[in-house]
């Protein structure tokens, strides 16, 4: 993997003294979680609740995925503040999302989620690339690799972990509190290098929600496979995109929820 959760980075997890049930003082690992506020030229756009490892990927993914920038948007600056906790995004062009911030609608996303109203529009508009295809057997691989990959959330829980994979290899591992940040990170670095999200895999730890089918839609990608489990609604936004959608991805187990063509 280009990219795995940094289990030695202490930065992330804090140790915290509990009672456990046989009223024993234990020390534990527990995830970090940090406000960073999000600028976008010179308006406040968001303010996130994140582990904070990637900031300049999740400011850029989320701006992506938000429909405030696009793939081809010219990027002058990406700055991250730590003093004062805000990622900086400049572009050449200059930017006024005013009446966009007002319709704001909070999704069902840890570290609370939001997507606003002209994302649907854009969402109606994409199409996938005609040769992506997943084998059964990429499936089984997939879990085995990702589920056995020492992780943030083997260490501590309480974290959600997106992968992005070609074939049956993980690529790109991102963790946060909330499974959005974890995508959006993916997205931003996918820019940030001008990766292709021609015949590539996204896989959740997380929910297949609306959230997840939209912001993997955005981003282009044709199959989502999750471990867990998923809502109506996001079923039926990847049947109206197209997208091959898989859940409940354990052992040798699996449902196919939509574009069940590619799958071999």
């Amino acid at each position: 993997m280009k990219i795995k959760p940094n289990l030695d980075d202490s930065y992330l997890t804090k140790k915290k003294i509990g009672i456990n049930e046989n009223f024993k003082r234990i020390k534990l690992d527990v995830i970090e979680e940090r406000p960073v506020t999000l600028f976008l030229n010179d308006q406040e756009i968001v303010t996130m609740m994140t582990i904070n490892d990637y900031p300049k990927y999740l400011g850029i993914g989320y701006l992506l995925n938000q429909n405030m920038i696009k793939q081809n948007t010219k990027i002058d600056i990406i700055e991250y503040h730590p003093d004062i906790s805000s990622i900086i995004v400049r572009t050449k062009k200059s930017t006024n999302f005013e009446n966009k911030l007002k319709k704001k609608i909070v999704t069902s996303g840890c570290a609370q989620g939001t997507l606003f109203g002209d994302v649907m529009e854009n969402f109606k508009k994409i199409k996938f690339s005609s040769s992506a295809r997943i084998k059964v057997s990429w499936i089984y691989d997939l879990s085995k690799k990702i589920n056995l990959t020492p992780s943030l959330y083997l260490k501590a829980g309480a974290i959600h972990g997106c992968v992005l994979c070609q074939r049956n290899k993980p690529l790109i591992y991102m963790e946060d509190v909330g499974r959005h940040n974890a995508i959006d990170k993916i997205a931003g670095y996918m820019k940030i290098n001008k990766i292709s999200p021609n015949n590539k895999i996204f896989y959740t730890t997380g929910r297949l929600t609306s959230e997840m089918v939209i912001k993997t839609v955005q981003m282009k990608i044709p199959i989502l496979i999750s471990r867990s489990g998923f809502t109506a609604w996001g079923i039926e936004l990847a049947r109206k995109a197209n997208l091959t959608l898989i859940g409940r991805a354990k052992g040798k187990k699996f449902i196919i929820l939509s574009g069940e063509k590619r799958v071999e």
